[in-house]
C-alpha cells in the first residue's frame, strides 16, 4: 500500500520540535532525515514529577500518560517561548518485567539489582510517542511493544557494565546499542523502539502532522 502524503492544499513544516535530550532519539530522528530544533525543558520544570509513578499503574499505562504529560509540557514551553509553528515530538521509554516497571537506575548500585533482575528472563520494552501538532493540536499517541531475552549473567559481568557508567541514565539500566548487546539473545519488536524511538512509528506521526520529510 502506498504511504500516504500530505495534502497539496495544507502547509508542511521543514522541521519538528524534538523535546527530548536523548543523544539516540536525536541520531533515530536524523536516520529518518528528518530535520529537528530542540525544546528542551527549562530549569524551572520539575521533569522527575512527571515520571513519578502511581500505585496499581499498568506500564502501558504509566508510559502512555508520561509521554503525553511531557508533549502538554512541550506545547506550553512552545507558547511562552514564542516560537515559529512546527509539530512538536515526544518519547518515553520504560522496561517492565513481571508488572513492575523499572526507570532509570539512581546510582550504580541500584543499576546491579535492575540487571540481576532481567538476566536469565524476558521482559518488555515499551515506548510512547506524542505529536502536537503546528496547531497545537495532540494526536493520537503511539506505544510499540518490543519483548527482549537476558541470557543469564554473571554478577562480576554486571558490576563491570554497570561501573562502565552506560546504565545510568537509561530506562532498565541497559542500552541496547552499547556494550549490554553482549548479554542479549534475542528480541521480538522493534530495535529502534528498544533504543527510544520507533522509527515506523515516528514516520506515520511525522507524517499526520505534515512535516516534510
Amino acid at each position: 500500500m502506498p504511504q500516504s502524503t500530505p495534502s497539496a492544499s495544507l502547509p508542511t513544516y521543514p522541521f519538528v520540535y524534538l523535546a527530548s535530550q536523548s543523544p539516540r532519539r536525536q541520531e533515530l530522528l536524523s536516520q529518518l532525515g528528518v530535520r529537528f530544533e530542540l525544546l528542551l525543558p527549562r530549569p524551572d520544570e520539575d521533569a522527575e514529577a512527571l515520571e513519578a509513578e502511581r500505585d496499581g499503574e499498568a506500564a502501558d499505562r504509566y508510559v502512555l500518560r508520561v509521554c503525553v504529560a511531557k508533549a502538554e509540557a512541550a506545547r506550553a514551553r512552545l507558547t511562552a517561548g514564542g516560537h515559529a509553528a512546527a509539530p512538536i515530538l515526544v518519547a518515553d521509554t520504560t522496561v517492565t518485567i513481571d508488572g513492575a516497571i523499572l526507570g532509570k537506575p539512581d546510582d550504580v548500585g541500584h543499576a546491579v539489582e535492575m540487571l540481576a533482575r532481567l538476566a536469565g528472563h524476558e521482559h518488555e520494552v515499551l515506548t510512547a510517542l506524542a505529536v502536537i501538532d503546528a496547531a497545537g493540536g495532540l494526536l493520537p499517541p503511539a506505544l510499540s511493544r518490543s519483548t527482549v531475552r537476558f541470557a543469564a549473567v554473571s554478577p562480576d559481568a554486571l558490576q563491570r557494565y554497570a561501573k562502565s557508567g552506560e546504565p545510568l541514565g537509561k530506562a532498565g539500566a541497559y542500552g541496547i546499542q552499547g556494550r549490554a548487546a553482549e548479554f542479549i539473545e534475542r528480541i521480538d519488536g522493534s530495535y529502534s523502539g528498544i533504543m527510544g524511538l520507533p522509527l515506523f512509528e515516528t514516520a506515520a506521526l511525522l507524517r499526520t502532522a505534515r512535516v516534510d520529510f
